[in-house]
């Protein structure tokens, strides 16, 4: 027996015993194993949002560190939505709004730079600054904003999902959040991960109020080299 779908038949048989094909039948996702081995690869590959993360945990504890990768994932929902309902195309057409966000987002991180060299509660031990000094909120938020803010990311969307979602497919809000939500949860552990091994890492440095003291000047120097980096971002 064969159906239609997206002008096509299908195999009703075939598809029951194939799993890929009842998800491409399901949501318009084609290669979805594919799809699934090139995100993994690509959450791997060190970017923006590992740096953050990485500094938040060295800097301010395993819980700043986690929380920052919740943040980030969150951020990157927000772009899926709006890779789906197609908005983020505005943002790739647009070099004036292009250059807002890309703006917005460097004066944020070289924000979080600035306070991160100028906060003098940072310089206190690690158990100090994960109970009572840090604000697991704000860290948060923060998280959200510097992913939010980097038009890059948007671009990423609409250039990579794309390639995964059946062509003939009309609708395509189904895979779009489909595939992100995948990209994002793997996104996610990937940098729970790090944000857990980081700070076990430099925790028992960071009870040497001295090496605490330059651990903290680094990162927010490192915050202020990303605020430049995302600043230097074209749309290429």
């Amino acid at each position: 027996m064969k159906i239609q779908y997206c002008g096509k038949p299908w195999s009703l048989a075939v598809m029951l015993q194939d799993p890929v094909n009842q998800l491409n039948f399901m949501t318009g996702i084609i290669h979805f194993e594919t799809f699934l081995l090139t995100g993994i690869l690509l959450n791997l590959t060190p970017g923006n949002d590992t740096i953050f993360i990485l500094t938040k945990s060295i800097g301010q504890g395993k819980k700043a560190g986690i929380v920052s990768a919740l943040g980030i994932g969150t951020g990157s929902i927000v772009h899926t939505i709006l890779a789906a309902f197609g908005l983020s195309i505005i943002i790739a057409k647009s070099i004036l709004l292009f250059n807002i966000i890309k703006f917005a987002g460097a004066a944020y991180l070289l924000y979080i730079g600035f306070k991160m060299l100028t906060d003098k509660s940072q310089l206190k031990t690690d158990n100090i600054i994960s109970s009572s000094s840090a604000d697991y909120w704000k860290i948060y938020r923060d998280g959200i904003f510097t992913n939010v803010l980097n038009p890059k990311v948007a671009l990423f969307f609409i250039a990579f999902l794309p390639q995964f979602i059946d062509p003939t497919l009309k609708n395509t809000i189904l895979p779009f959040i489909t595939l992100g939500t995948t990209f994002i949860l793997t996104g996610t552990i990937w940098c729970l991960i790090l944000a857990t091994f980081a700070s076990a890492i430099f925790s028992k440095l960071k009870t040497n109020k001295k090496v605490s003291t330059w651990i903290n000047k680094i990162c927010g120097l490192t915050m202020i080299g990303l605020g430049i980096k995302v600043a230097l971002t074209d749309r290429k």
